[in-house]
């Protein structure tokens, strides 16, 4: 009984894992979906965040470390810090997570928000007192801004499509323990 539930998380394990390479795969394409000055979405920062507030057990925080560290080398962005923030924003995330299941979505939406948005400055200041060479704060905000409105049809995609929905209040797994 057991193998059968570490199997099945392993299903969305290697989902989310399939998801992260698709983006980043989408990420290195030789087009631009966005014209100008403006920054497109951290979709990848949208589903991480998105799974780990959900259902943190179907995201364990080694394989979103990995996957963003994954994602730092590919894309050429200064690697492991951006990693190590979205760790510690997801294990935030997780150790409240009784709070966060009974949230409505648009306070959840909000908390969501706050969270990226924390991120996202973390970095642009660590980078700052660093000296290290990036864009102006206000392309991380558009960034940012651009991130937070995608995240609904991201949360819509992982529930309707994915499965991955919130745990109801008393929700237990295949053994019985309290999720």
């Amino acid at each position: 009984m057991g193998d059968r539930l570490s199997s099945y998380r392993a299903v969305y394990w290697l989902m989310f894992l399939g998801l992260a390479v698709l983006v980043i795969f989408v990420q290195l394409l030789p087009i631009s979906l966005v014209t100008g000055g403006w920054a497109g979405p951290d979709v990848l920062l949208a589903i991480t965040m998105a799974w780990g507030l959900r259902r943190p057990d179907y995201l364990p925080p080694l394989l979103a470390g990995a996957v963003m560290l994954m994602a730092d080398l590919i894309l050429q962005r200064p690697p492991g810090l951006w990693a190590a923030l979205v760790v510690l924003a997801l294990e935030l995330l997780r150790a409240r997570n009784q709070i966060w299941r009974d949230l409505p979505f648009l306070l959840e939406w909000g908390v969501i928000s706050v969270v990226m948005a924390a991120v996202v400055l973390l970095y642009w200041l660590v980078l700052a007192v660093f000296f290290v060479v990036q864009p102006a704060i206000g392309l991380y905000l558009i960034q940012l801004i651009s991130t937070i409105l995608v995240y609904p049809p991201v949360v819509l995609i992982s529930a309707t499509v994915l499965g991955v929905r919130k745990v109801a209040p008393g929700q237990v797994d295949a053994l019985g323990h309290r999720l």
